[in-house]
């Protein structure tokens, strides 16, 4: 019997704003023209979803749920959905400041 996944795909329709949706297809537009989504859920505050862009450019966007993230996937010609691997892992480069940012304060010391 398989496991379930969080992640995977929903049965049921969401809708995404058209905001988020705008925003993640200037990404894809800025990086190369395609890019990967890995879905996190993030507790209460909802879904990360982490893009990593063809040329490796990283950048993220919440949603509600893992339906809507599954719908955002869906909207936006040239994304699509991965886990982190080796491969995706190996492209993926962070801007200047990244790791400083989000060790907060044991950057600082």
């Amino acid at each position: 019997m398989a496991e379930s996944n969080d992640t995977d795909a929903p049965t049921t329709a969401a809708t995404v704003s058209s905001a988020v949706v705008g925003s993640v297809r200037g990404f894809v537009s800025r990086t190369g023209g395609s890019a990967t989504a890995v879905i996190s859920p993030v507790g209460r505050a909802g879904v990360r979803v982490m893009l990593v862009g063809a040329d490796g450019t990283m950048g993220d966007r919440v949603v509600a749920d893992v339906a809507t993230a599954h719908a955002l996937i869906d909207a936006v010609d040239g994304l699509t959905a991965a886990q982190w691997d080796r491969e995706l892992s190996s492209i993926a480069t962070p801007a200047p400041g990244h790791y400083a940012k989000m060790a907060g304060w044991v950057a600082r010391t």
